[in-house]
């Protein structure tokens, strides 16, 4: 069951008119974009975040290169240097 609380908020300008933003780019009322912040801040206050999503790009290669086998490619690579520096000893 929800307990509905009515209280008089006094806010800044500059928080209302974020605040108005906010509600007008989500499509909610003031009251939903309010509770809405004041749970995140409150979340936030607590550690509690949402994980960081890094954009995908792309990576401007070009046409033909398989980065399927880019690791075996790499291990291949390590491998001969190995050798060659165990040759270089003897």
């Amino acid at each position: 069951m929800m307990c509905l609380m009515r209280t008089t908020v006094t806010l800044d300008p500059d928080v209302a008119e974020q605040l108005r933003s906010f509600a007008r780019r989500r499509h909610l009322s003031f009251k939903a974009a309010l509770n809405s912040a004041v749970r995140a801040g409150l979340a936030a206050e607590r550690g509690a975040s949402r994980p960081y999503k890094a954009p995908a790009r792309p990576m401007g290669l070009r046409q033909g290169i398989d980065l399927r086998l880019a690791l075996r490619m790499a291990d291949n690579l390590e491998d001969e240097e190995i050798l060659r520096k165990l040759e270089l000893r003897k």
